[in-house]
């Protein structure tokens, strides 16, 4: 009989060449380096939950995703007010939940492929539906630090989607002896690609320094019956396995309760995760829930298990979120400066949110005024926005946080001196009054510019400045620009609540 297999010197070619993607690719190593980032931060401290809110808020199209996912049913009390910020969306979701989402919508959009497209959302799929077991794993487990299950789960199936996207004839190949019922998963990765997809997806986390624990949570589990785990590593392991195979169950059918499948997931990882059947069904049904509003939150539709996957079906457009929102606030439109025209409703949905944030107890300095400056920079339009807070040792009032177009490099440049002077930001300062500017490029409104703004943002056409004063001591300011002038002005109602959100930041930083 002919060997169908490729050759090892194959195999190994296949395997170096996906690694040197994975390695060399500019996407894929944007996609490592974006993955390690969102993975070091840490849940137990102030400074962790900072800098996700800052990171999430910095990508406008994973910002809807997240505020979409937290307006779901699953989340959000019919009778509460909608989440409209990423800080109450983590103090609704809980960190390590946005976390492991964000790192679910990286794949999404650096994965989906519209040559493959359909073998792509399979993979994805199983990968968001596997985390989700995970985190429901993690919530009846008493080791300390088991929320980071539903990454190492999300990680699990990190190998197949690579494969998918990049050498699909390969994934075909190894889907095709899977098919013919005479080889695993495992068994089969092996042979096409000189390594099993498990062995792959280790050497490609270690590759984009993700934490060795996660690393060895993909390492496969022997066959047969597994053991009660000695310790959390472990468990992650188990957990990880236990994830990708519901996944795969789901995948397939909308009623598992009494599929053989169902009954061999129970007999291989029972004992271990302390799952009887009505568990287990309950953990299935809580997920297929979580996979509802997760798809939805990212605009992708549930794939009928009927349905055959044509290859050319691509994709429902992941890559475009961020334009193709179909709420009402985009089909409501936007005045020539970017201003949305239902900017009301929108600054009163930000004042509930702030309000609330600080009413629980768990917004903190930080949380409040990034929630302020993400509600300014969204319902008003604006193309940049930051807070510039006095800084003592330099002198300086300096930017703190900034969101927009170039937010970096502008935000290490807006910076002016503490020492009274007659411009326009510090005339608004000393007489703490809030400035709304239609037109910048008015004469006289241009002479009270002060030359650094001149030249770090020479196209703003249209701003405010919200000075930050408590009792007489100058703190600092809130401002945002546009590229065009604003001539629908601000009328008296959404100035009232651009005071009300300023005013939560004055409270919050009261002594």
């Amino acid at each position: 009989m002919t060997n169908s297999f490729p050759p090892e010197t194959a195999t190994r070619r296949v395997r170096a060449a996906l690694m040197h993607k994975v390695c060399g690719d500019e996407e894929m190593f944007a996609l490592g380096a974006s993955i390690a980032r969102v993975v070091e931060m840490a849940s137990s401290d102030d400074q962790g939950t900072h800098d996700l809110a800052y990171y999430v808020v910095s990508d406008p199209a994973l910002t809807q995703r997240i505020l979409r996912l937290s307006n779901t049913i699953q989340y959000r009390p019919v009778a509460s007010t909608p989440v409209t910020t990423i800080s109450r969306a983590i103090s609704l979701l809980g960190f390590d939940n946005v976390k492991t989402t964000a790192l679910a919508m990286l794949l999404v959009d650096a994965l989906a492929s519209s040559e493959h497209a359909a073998s792509v959302r399979v993979e994805l799929e199983a990968s968001l539906c596997a985390s989700l077991v995970g985190r429901e794993m993690a919530r009846h487990s008493f080791f300390q630090g088991a929320e980071e299950a539903a990454i190492c789960a999300l990680f699990k199936n990190v190998a197949p989607l690579l494969v998918a996207s990049h050498e699909h004839d390969r994934y075909r190949e190894i889907s095709a002896l899977v098919a013919g019922g005479k080889h695993t998963v495992g068994q089969a990765s092996q042979m096409i690609l000189g390594c099993s997809y498990d062995a792959l997806s280790q050497a490609v986390l270690g590759e984009w320094k993700i934490p060795d624990l996660i690393v060895r949570a993909q390492a496969a589990l022997p066959p047969g019956g597994v053991r009660v785990a000695a310790n959390r590593g472990e468990w992650m392991r188990q957990v990880a396995s236990f994830g990708l195979d519901v996944a795969r169950l789901l995948g397939r059918t909308h009623e598992p309760a009494n599929s053989l499948e169902a009954q061999a997931l129970l007999a291989r990882y029972g004992e271990a995760l302390d799952l009887d059947r009505e568990r287990m069904l309950d953990l299935m049904s809580s997920v297929q829930e979580g996979m509802r509003g997760l798809l939805e939150s990212m605009n992708m539709q549930p794939t009928p298990k009927s349905e055959p996957k044509d290859e050319g079906s691509g994709l429902p457009n992941v890559l475009l979120l961020a334009t193709l929102d179909a709420g009402e606030e985009e089909q409501e439109g936007s005045h020539p400066s970017g201003k949305p025209k239902n900017a009301r409703d929108l600054l009163l949905a930000g004042v509930q949110d702030v309000t609330l944030l600080r009413a629980s107890g768990q917004g903190k300095v930080n949380d409040v005024v990034l929630a302020v400056l993400e509600t300014l920079y969204s319902a008003l339009g604006f193309r940049f926005a930051t807070v510039c807070l006095k800084d003592a040792k330099s002198g300086q009032y300096r930017a703190r946080v900034a969101l927009g177009e170039d937010s970096a490099r502008l935000q290490a440049g807006f910076a002016f001196p503490l020492a009274p002077h007659r411009d326009l930001f510090h005339l608004a300062m000393e007489n703490d009054a809030d400035l709304m500017i239609s037109d910048a490029g008015s004469p006289k409104i241009r002479d009270l510019l002060p030359e650094w703004h001149r030249k770090l943002l020479p196209d703003a056409k249209s701003f405010i400045v919200l000075p930050l004063v408590v009792g007489k001591v100058q703190l600092g300011l809130f401002y945002a620009d546009r590229s065009a002038t604003a001539e629908e002005g601000v009328p008296p109602d959404e100035t009232a609540l651009i005071k009300a959100l300023k005013g939560q930041v004055l409270a919050a930083l009261a002594p």
